[in-house]
């Protein structure tokens, strides 16, 4: 078994991802701005740093056989950490760093993806053996971009647009088995099983919520929706996932009524 470094161990997919390599036997390392919380572990060990600065990365990632780098932050300063990391990772010898991207950075011309390709060819020129896996959207996030445009009546829906969600547990699988393994280089995308208009994710997720929106459709301007509306963040010919949508909407309204 192997030690591994989990950055952004305390989100959406750093939490699964930890889960599912104790679960394999593996040493982890969950690496954060905040200690890791909720049940303890065995083999499961908490750093607090936060990789605008790096303090204490030297000694979280020291004798680790993998980093996997989820932490990310749409509001700025991805390349700054990423380029922080690398350097760490170099001095203490790491053989392997895995990168969660985005399906579509090179082809969807806005600021995050521009920052997650960076971040991609940053660790490609990095000298350390790398892996890099794109994913489309989690069907966590989609769910959140959708709730917070329902809380008004009136609830704008681009048109045109598609989504490819994917189960965050199962991206979080791939990832762990990628980690345990050797250096793969840019492995082929992952996506979820079935490609679904915004207006169809609406409509699903303010049914399976009760709510009534009036949808506005909303056409997008720019670059970056132009590509969108050209499929630049689909991979249908890696629909992996199995976990619908429908069934991640079903099986969240099933828990909160079992609570």
């Amino acid at each position: 078994m192997a030690t591994i470094l989990v950055t952004g161990g305390t989100g959406t997919l750093g939490r699964p991802l930890i889960d599912r390599l104790l679960d394999d036997g593996h040493d982890v390392r969950s690496l954060s701005r905040r200690p890791h919380t909720g049940t303890e572990r065995p083999r499961l060990r908490s750093y607090a740093v936060d990789l605008r600065d790096g303090t204490g990365l030297a000694e979280a990632m020291a004798g680790a056989d993998a980093i996997v780098h989820c932490a990310t932050t749409p509001t700025g300063g991805d390349a700054e950490a990423a380029g922080r990391l690398v350097e760490e990772a170099k001095a203490a010898g790491v053989p392997h760093l895995v990168y969660i991207s985005i399906v579509g950075v090179d082809r969807v011309p806005i600021g995050y993806y521009r920052t997650k390709l960076a971040v991609e060819r940053l660790i490609e020129d990095s000298g350390l053996g790398w892996t890099v896996l794109r994913t489309t959207q989690f069907h966590n996030l989609v769910l959140g971009v959708i709730k917070a445009g329902a809380r008004s009546p009136v609830l704008p829906v681009p048109t045109g647009v598609r989504v490819q969600p994917v189960e965050v547990h199962e991206v979080a699988d791939r990832l762990a088995k990628l980690a345990a393994g050797e250096p793969a280089g840019r492995v082929a995308d992952m996506g979820g099983p079935e490609v679904l208009t915004a207006r169809d994710l609406v409509r699903a997720t303010l049914e399976a919520g009760g709510r009534r929106r009036l949808l506005m459709p909303l056409w997008l301007p720019g670059s970056g929706a132009a590509a969108l509306r050209r499929g630049g963040n689909l991979t249908p010919e890696h629909a992996d996932g199995r976990r619908t949508y429908a069934k991640f909407l079903a099986e969240r309204a099933g828990a909160a009524a079992g609570r």
